[in-house]
């Protein structure tokens, strides 16, 4: 065996369809990714330019989101990675949706508490 067969049976171990082949993802597709990502980016500058109350954190928010799901599926992968690797991505979403939670439940619940003067 040479070495690159011996890298290549590494890589790849017999036996293993679920690692067997790599998925290759078309330039267009990164392309139209990249120009959702700019106009999620203008949509996120028009929406800073108006006031709009409450409801600029609701649509910053979810700009943000839209965005960071378009990272997450098309430049990490996860549209392509096996059923395991998502739900541990699931899982860190959860994690961190928890930490959000208890975090901005504290935050909101320091003005029950009256300091002494």
């Amino acid at each position: 065996m040479t070495q690159s067969t011996i890298n290549d049976h590494l890589d790849n171990p017999p036996g293993d369809p679920e690692h067997s082949t790599h998925h290759i993802v078309p330039v267009g597709t990164y392309l139209m990714v990249f120009a959702g990502l700019m106009v999620l980016l203008v949509m996120t500058l028009v929406a800073a330019s108006f006031d709009l109350g409450e409801a600029n954190l609701i649509i910053a928010v979810t700009i943000a989101v839209l965005k960071a799901l378009l990272v997450i599926l098309y430049f990490m992968h996860l549209r392509w990675s096996t059923k395991l690797t998502q739900v541990f991505a699931g899982a860190a979403l959860v994690w961190l949706l928890i930490l959000f939670v208890l975090t901005l439940a504290d935050f909101f619940s320091r003005s029950w508490i009256h300091m002494p003067a």
